[in-house]
């Protein structure tokens, strides 16, 4: 018997350490088999991915990839988290959303509470619940346990007044009362374009300091800018200058530095991106820690992250439960406070009961079954992660130094300044989307035309009029609801003819490709017969290069005396009779819209 020595694992202690020249060297045999004749830092640089903000993601990290110290937990600079226990205790806060009393006055609330939740957000007034159905909306909720966030916008001093009435008359002392007024007239400027008094609010803020420990009067909420379609940076630098503009006017009204930092918490996206949204969080309590030491009020940033409305899809929105829970585990490395997982149909109306269900599970999941809280930031120290979180919070700074030099937060709203920064960002991300290098599965990459639409009772629509609200899903669904309407009228959809030609190793991956770009404008490719039985009036040839040389004029010629008023080639290169060619980055909303147009799709 073969004893093994008592000197811990050494598997490896035979071989060599590898050199990052040795890894920079196979790198250029796999691009040279490609056709790409790279060396060194040209090699490497070759297979990063370029980020918005202008960060990139290196295919490789290692110890030369610095960063700052990150400090420790409950410690400045705080990025690995507020508190020194983290979030291990309990979890983070489980904060379900409310936006109506659909289903009974309080059985979706009561429901979240006695199945995993732990604090609820509240939408109040316009967009929302009624401020006088406040009552019947926390009837039979504790309120000495479950923290209520309001979200009522114009509306925030009568809900707050509401509320704390129901505090008085329920009996719950204020050392119990824990939550946030939400507070945020600066969000509803850029929700709504309407300015607001901020007086009433810093009224609010004081009455919270003086009498209510555990309550806060304001929400600094980022999600307007990230549903404008802004990057990362640009939601983290506004959320700075928005709170920097918060902590201006408290102190103005007379509170102390202390006290009106202590009255703000800040609200982000989290989103399918899960190593961004983690650097994010981190980046966001660093950059709030530089702000609070230069003002004198050393503390950390309470976070909430809410699962991205951004990226929630509107066809297969099972899939969005993937997306959330990705979100989510995000946002719970990331060191949240609380997390807010969005009900799969969010972007189809109210959720139904399953809906919540799954919300509310998936943090339970994270929590109870895979233990993600019981380590305090499990992603500190990865090379990655902490270059990502530098080099994100130095972008953020930069943009909210120039908020700053403009005026504020308040200024740049008005002058119009972020909507175009924010327009800038969207401008360029929709190319992505448009051309499918950012992909939307089951939208523009796998859509399934069969899918039943999941039907939900309408949303109270939220307050509109300032900066837009975008979705990743958007062009492909104007285009999918033309498809609709068409088989609505005429009992089938618009259909296009794929024509394979040779074997199927030369044309599958060719006709799975066209298949699927075709069905993300909700038109049926046919493969099956003759064109003429295809019911489509266009056609795609599919096939490999060598066979489109030979053929594809002969192919082409003869769809269009089968009456193919147009013929499409899948891959690149001109030949006879092909009116254009679709391959992998182009425009496919461009070449959908155009396709539908010709089919007389309306």
């Amino acid at each position: 018997m073969t004893v093994l020595p008592d000197d811990g694992l050494s598997l490896a202690a035979e071989f060599p350490d590898p050199t990052h020249e040795q890894w920079q060297r196979l790198v250029e045999g796999v691009l040279r088999r490609s056709g790409r004749e790279l060396s060194g830092e040209a090699a490497e640089d070759a297979l990063s991915t370029t980020l918005e903000d202008g960060l990139r993601t290196r295919p490789l990290y290692t110890a030369r990839d610095s960063a700052p110290d990150p400090g420790l937990p409950g410690f400045a600079p705080f990025v690995r988290g507020s508190r020194p226990e983290g979030t291990g205790a309990s979890g983070w806060d489980v904060r379900p959303r409310h936006t109506a009393l659909a289903g009974g006055a309080a059985d979706a609330v009561l429901a979240d509470l006695e199945n995993g939740g732990t604090s609820l957000w509240l939408v109040l007034g316009e967009g929302g619940i009624p401020v006088a159905d406040l009552d019947r909306a926390l009837d039979g909720v504790y309120l000495d346990l479950a923290p209520v966030v309001l979200d009522a916008g114009r509306d925030t001093g009568r809900a707050a007044e509401a509320l704390l009435r129901l505090y008085a008359d329920r009996g719950t002392g204020t050392e119990a009362v824990r939550g946030n007024l939400g507070g945020d007239p600066l969000g509803y400027e850029a929700r709504t374009g309407t300015a607001l008094d901020f007086a009433p609010y810093a009224a609010l803020a004081a009455r919270c300091a003086e009498g209510y420990p555990g309550l806060r009067a304001l929400t600094v909420d980022a999600l307007p800018y990230h549903e404008a379609g802004g990057s990362a940076a640009q939601e983290l630098g506004a959320s700075l200058a928005t709170g920097v503009a918060y902590l201006r006017e408290l102190t103005e009204a007379g509170l102390g530095v202390e006290q009106a930092a202590a009255q703000l918490e800040f609200r982000y996206a989290a989103t399918a991106d899960q190593f961004l949204t983690i650097a994010k969080l981190r980046a966001a309590r660093r950059l709030w820690a530089r702000v609070a030491e230069v003002c004198g009020a050393p503390g950390a940033q309470p976070q909430h992250a809410v699962t991205s409305p951004v990226m929630m899809t509107r066809r297969d929105p099972w899939v969005n439960m993937l997306r959330t829970t990705i979100a989510a585990l995000a946002a719970g490395v990331g060191g949240a406070d609380a997390v807010t997982v969005l009900p799969f149909d969010h972007a189809l109306g109210l959720p139904d009961a399953f809906a919540r269900r799954i919300a509310r599970n998936t943090s339970s999941i994270l929590i109870e079954e895979s233990h993600l809280a019981r380590v305090i930031d499990p992603a500190g120290g990865s090379w990655y992660v902490e270059r990502l979180t530098d080099e994100l919070a130095g972008a953020a700074w930069e943009f909210f130094r120039s908020i700053e030099r403009d005026g504020g937060q308040a200024a740049v709203l008005r002058s119009g300044r972020l909507r175009t920064d924010l327009a800038t960002t969207w401008a360029a991300r929709s190319k992505k989307l448009a051309s499918r290098r950012e992909p939307v599965t089951g939208v523009s990459e796998f859509p399934l035309l069969a899918e039943k639409p999941v039907e939900r009772a309408p949303a109270p629509e939220p307050p509109s009029g300032g900066l837009p609200r975008v979705r990743r899903d958007e062009a492909y669904e104007d285009l999918r609801a033309r498809s609709d309407a068409h088989l609505a009228k005429t009992g089938a959809r618009p259909r296009i003819y794929l024509a394979t030609i040779g074997s199927p190793a030369e044309y599958t991956a060719r006709a799975s490709f066209a298949a699927n770009l075709f069905q993300a404008g909700g038109i049926e490719p046919v493969t099956e017969g003759g064109f003429a039985d295809s019911g489509a009036t266009e056609a795609v040839l599919c096939s490999s290069d060598a066979r489109y040389a030979e053929e594809a004029g002969q192919a082409a010629e003869a769809l269009r005396a089968a009456g193919a008023r147009h013929v499409f080639l899948a891959g690149r290169g001109d030949h006879p009779g092909v009116d254009a060619y679709v391959f992998a980055g182009c425009d496919a909303v461009d070449v959908l819209s155009a396709a539908l147009d010709r089919m007389g799709v309306s």
